[in-house]
């Protein structure tokens, strides 16, 4: 039986058919990218001296599940042999080769010198740095008769090189790719460092650089709506992406490349569920998650403070905000508030988890042992947390937008709305953090972490 290997019609198929230099595609998440970019690696397999290198910034993100390996699993079983040393790589009948491998950092740049790569291609470019880009292309370089070239794929964002790299195909109001300029081919150079574009590469000749010097580059954007065979097999992820709140939403699903979170774009308090006067007797699960500061009122001028959100899940699955602490103590000051907290917790509510955040290094595992041992006797974690503030408030924030939150009517109201709706440009962050420890712990139980791709959740668990 002969397997078939083409593209879905519309960008995917623009990507594959652009003869650009370097084209990069995308711009939103679920259009296909990954498997556009294995399908054009897999163009020149027919020829025995033709290499391609695809990277991800992270090794686990080559294997991790669903990545790219498994897709390219699914493309090249059968047409190809699989090796996993020293490196993943398929060898091909004629002996051609499409490597995997990572740069985590310009450390791992020197491994590459003296290599010639036909094609090089980037899963998620905005991952990558602009001097590791531009270093590779140095490597771009073929001795199989094959033109070398470059090929990428990328979500939105609006910090990194790429929006700026890519910023003719892209509206400066809104955002969005510009639809009629989409897969137009523009020529740049670099001369003293910069980026010079030009619409033809005579312009760029006029300008005194050399022919040789000039790559030509297109932008080709596109959505979920553009993957139609995702869409028929998993509707359930357009929803998903629909679920996001505001900011990922708008990156992910609409591929917005200026939307940046501001004041508001995560918690309003006009889009709390309900004012409840009294706690709902279905309550299933509680979690009250900590944010740790251990500086005295009077100390550094303006010091930060601790909170401790208390979170229930609700067996109609809505969420309520319960309580709400929020003070500025010493070291022991703090400590004892924590024991008294989980001691009023449980008399209360019965069984809630205290979840607490452990700083990094030995200091924050001795605390982190200080801590279980002064609540022995009580459900506790505490759990390293990465990621960004923004991407740990995502999740919260995604069922607080959709009116899925309701909060306990109670005099910490105002306090806590105020920096909820300053999130992410006010001062103080603390209760944002806190709460959105405590619901992460109620959904996931785990360490969260922001990941390269769409799946917003981490599942690490760390009981102690």
């Amino acid at each position: 039986m002969i397997k078939v290997l083409k593209p879905q019609k519309g960008p995917q198929e623009a990507f594959l058919a652009t003869p650009a230099d370097i084209a990069i595609y995308g711009g939103a998440a679920g259009g296909g990218k990954s498997y556009a970019l294995l399908l054009e690696a897999a163009r020149h397999t027919g020829n025995p001296k033709f290499g391609a290198v695809i990277f991800r910034r992270q090794s686990i993100q080559i294997t991790q599940e669903g990545g790219l390996w498994d897709t390219s699993t699914e493309i090249y079983g059968g047409l190809a042999v699989p090796r996993t040393s020293p490196r993943r790589f398929w060898r091909f009948r004629s002996g051609a080769k499409v490597n995997f491998a990572h740069i985590d950092g310009d450390k791992d740049l020197n491994g590459w010198q003296g290599s010639q790569i036909a094609l090089i291609g980037y899963d998620e470019l905005t991952h990558f740095t602009k001097h590791q880009f531009f270093y590779m292309m140095s490597r771009n370089r073929s001795a199989c008769g094959i033109k070398p070239y470059i090929r990428a794929t990328c979500n939105p964002d609006s910090d990194s090189w790429v929006a700026e790299f890519i910023g003719w195909w892209i509206d400066p109001q809104t955002g969005y790719p510009i639809p009629e300029r989409s897969g137009k081919i523009r020529y740049m150079a670099r001369k003293n460092e910069e980026i010079v574009w030009a619409d033809t590469p005579e312009d760029l000749v006029s300008q005194g650089i050399d022919r040789t010097e000039i790559k030509s580059v297109t932008f080709i954007a596109s959505t979920i709506n553009d993957n139609k065979i995702l869409l028929a097999n998993d509707p359930s992820y357009l929803a998903n992406l629909k679920s996001l709140p505001l900011v990922e939403r708008e990156r992910l699903l609409n591929g917005n490349w200026k939307i940046k979170p501001a004041a508001g774009m995560y918690f309003k308090r006009i889009q709390v569920g309900e004012m409840l006067t009294a706690l709902p007797g279905d309550v299933i699960l509680w979690a009250r998650g900590w944010d740790l500061a251990a500086t005295g009122e009077d100390e550094n001028g303006d010091p930060a403070y601790t909170a401790g959100v208390l979170i229930g899940k609700r067996r109609n699955g809505r969420y309520i905000v319960a309580d709400v602490i929020n003070k500025r103590l010493t070291a022991s000051e703090v400590r004892k508030l924590i024991l008294m907290t989980a001691q009023t917790d449980r008399a209360a509510y019965g069984r809630v988890i205290q979840r607490l955040p452990q700083d990094p290094g030995q200091a924050g595992k001795e605390q982190a042992q200080s801590y279980t041992r002064m609540l022995s006797g009580f459900l506790v974690k505490v759990i390293p947390e990465s990621g960004s503030k923004e991407s740990r408030a995502e999740p919260f924030a995604a069922q607080w937008q959709a009116g899925n939150v309701d909060v306990l009517t109670a005099e910490w109201n105002e306090m806590y709305f105020n920096q909820l709706e300053s999130f992410p440009e006010g001062k103080f962050k603390d209760m944002v953090d806190a709460g959105s420890s405590g619901f992460n712990e109620i959904e996931n139980g785990a360490t969260y972490s922001a990941p390269p791709s769409e799946n917003r959740l981490g599942r690490s668990s760390y009981w102690r």
